[in-house]
C-alpha cells in the first residue's frame, strides 16, 4: 500500500466526527447494528472475525486481540463477566488514546460494546489516567449520548442484549497501565500488580472473568466488524496489519499524532511525515515505541519498518508507536537519566528488584552525568539490569532496564567520553 494514498479510518478528516449524529451519518454504529440486529451473528463468529483480522494489541504487547478474546471461559449462568478498557496511557511519548477520546470516541465505544457481546460480558469499564480531565469529560459525554440513542444499556437496539459502560478516572500512576494493577485500582485498592496465574480471563475484576484491551485496539475491532477481516489485513504490514496512530515527538519539525498504515519506514515517518530533523541537524537516535522500548542508533534504522517483525530484527519493539526522535546534539547520558527518573518515580515498590534497582539506576547515572563517573559504573549498571529483568511480578522493572541496557550498549562511547572528561578534569 502506498502510504501517501492512505485514507484515514480511525481519525477521518470529518468535521465534528466526535458528535454522535455525525458519526451515525457516516455509518457509525452500523457494525453493532449488523451484529446484533441485521445478521444476529453468533458471539463466536465475532471472536473468529477479530482473530482472523489479526488485530495486534495497540497497548504495547502486540498480542492478537481475537485470540485473547478466545481465552475467556464458557459463560456460567449468574456469573458476571467484564471488559476493562485500558486508556491509562502514561508511557512517555504516547498520546494516541487521548486523540481517540477527543476526535472519535464513538468508534471506541462501538468496539467495546461489540467486544462485550462477543465475550458474553455484562459491562465495560474504561480506565483513563487522572490527568486527562478534559478527555474524561469528552468520553463521558459520548457515553451519555450512546445511552440516549440506545447503543448502550438495556435491550440495545431491541436485540435483547444488555451492556453497560462506565468511565473510571484513574489515580495518576503509570503502574495502573499494567493490566492487573488497573483491575486493583478499579476495585478501589492500592494498584499493586497481581501474580499470574490465575490470569484475568479466569479471575479478573472482583474475581470474575475479565479481558483487558487497549482503547485503540477496541476501536479497530469496530472497524473489522464493519469492513471485514480481509479488508483489515490488507492495510499495512502482512504480519502486523491495520492502521496505526503514530505519535512522533522530539527533535522534528512537525510533531504530532499521525494515522498511517503499520509497516511504515522509520525514515519516511521522520523525514517525510514529521518534516525532518529541526534546525537542519543530523539524526542521532530514535526510541520507536514509547520510553521503555530499546533505543536505536541512526545507522540501525535504515530499511526498518514500524511493525513487530522488522523492529524485532534490530532488538526493539513497536510498543505504543510513540516515537521520540533525538538529534546529534542530544546528551544521551542525560536523556537516559531523565528516562530512569521516570521509572524510579513510578515504581509501585512492591518488588525489591524494581523498588531498589530503579533508584540505583538514577544514583549511578546521576553520578556519571555530574562528572564523577568511573568506567566500572557502566558494568555496574549492566549487572543491575541482569538482576532486575524477569524477576518481578510485573514488567515495570524490565521497562526500566531495557533503556539502560540498550542505551549503554549502543552509545557506550557517549558514556565513556563523559567519564573520560570527568577523569581529565580531576
Amino acid at each position: 500500500m502506498d502510504w501517501k494514498k492512505y485514507q484515514k479510518v480511525v481519525l477521518p478528516d470529518i468535521p465534528n466526527y466526535h458528535q454522535i449524529d455525525v458519526y451515525e451519518q457516516h455509518g457509525g454504529y452500523g457494525a453493532l447494528r449488523k451484529v446484533l440486529v441485521e445478521e444476529k451473528m453468533e458471539r463466536k463468529e465475532v471472536v473468529d472475525e477479530v482473530k482472523k483480522a489479526n488485530i495486534r494489541g495497540r497497548g504495547g504487547a502486540g498480542f492478537n486481540a481475537g485470540l485473547k478474546w478466545s481465552f475467556m471461559p464458557p459463560k456460567k449462568e449468574g456469573v458476571p463477566r467484564y471488559l476493562a478498557c485500558n486508556g491509562d496511557e502514561s508511557e512517555p511519548g504516547t498520546a494516541k488514546d487521548r486523540r481517540l477520546f477527543e476526535y472519535n470516541p464513538h468508534l471506541f465505544i462501538e468496539g467495546a460494546t461489540l467486544a462485550c457481546y462477543a465475550m458474553h460480558m455484562d459491562a465495560a469499564y474504561v480506565y483513563i489516567r487522572g490527568e486527562y480531565t478534559d478527555w474524561i469529560d469528552m468520553l463521558q459525554k459520548a457515553v451519555d449520548d450512546a445511552y440516549k440513542k440506545g447503543y448502550l444499556g438495556k435491550n440495545i437496539m431491541g436485540s435483547g442484549i444488555d451492556i453497560d459502560l462506565y468511565v473510571h478516572r484513574g489515580a495518576g500512576a503509570y503502574i495502573c497501565g499494567e493490566e492487573t494493577s488497573l483491575m486493583e485500582s478499579l476495585e478501589g485498592k492500592r494498584p499493586y500488580p497481581r501474580s499470574k496465574p490465575p490470569f484475568p480471563a479466569q479471575v479478573g475484576l472482583w474475581g470474575k472473568p475479565t479481558t483487558i484491551n487497549n482503547v485503540e485496539t477496541l476501536a479497530h475491532a469496530a472497524l473489522v466488524m464493519k469492513n471485514g477481516a480481509d479488508w483489515y489485513s490488507k492495510i499495512g504490514a502482512t504480519t502486523h496489519p491495520g492502521p496505526c496512530l503514530y505519535g512522533i515527538s522530539g527533535h522534528v519539525n512537525r510533531r504530532g499524532i499521525y494515522e498511517l498504515p503499520t509497516g511504515m519506514k522509520l525514515t519516511d515517518l521522520i523525514y517525510d511525515v514529521a518534516g525532518g530533523i529541526r534546525n537542519g541537524k543530523k539524526l542521532k537516535a530514535v526510541v520507536p515505541g514509547g520510553s521503555s522500548v530499546p533505543i536505536l542508533t541512526a545507522e540501525m534504522i535504515e530499511g526498518i519498518t514500524m511493525d513487530a517483525d522488522s523492529l524485532r530484527s534490530v532488538g526493539t519493539f513497536l510498543g505504543t508507536a510513540g516515537m521520540c526522535v533525538l538529534d546529534e546534539d542530544t546528551d544521551i547520558v542525560n536523556f537516559l537519566l531523565r528516562t530512569s527518573k521516570f521509572y524510579d518515580h513510578e515504581s509501585c515498590g512492591q518488588c525489591t528488584p524494581c523498588r531498589e534497582g530503579t533508584g540505583w539506576f538514577v544514583k549511578v547515572l546521576d553520578k556519571i552525568n555530574r562528572g564523577h563517573g568511573e568506567t566500572k559504573d557502566l558494568d555496574l549498571l549492566l549487572e543491575l539490569c541482569d538482576t532486575m529483568e524477569g524477576r518481578t511480578v510485573c514488567a515495570l522493572a524490565d521497562a526500566a532496564a531495557w533503556p539502560v541496557r540498550n542505551t549503554i550498549n549502543r552509545f557506550r562511547a557517549d558514556f565513556e567520553a563523559k567519564i573520560k572528561a570527568s577523569l581529565v578534569a580531576v
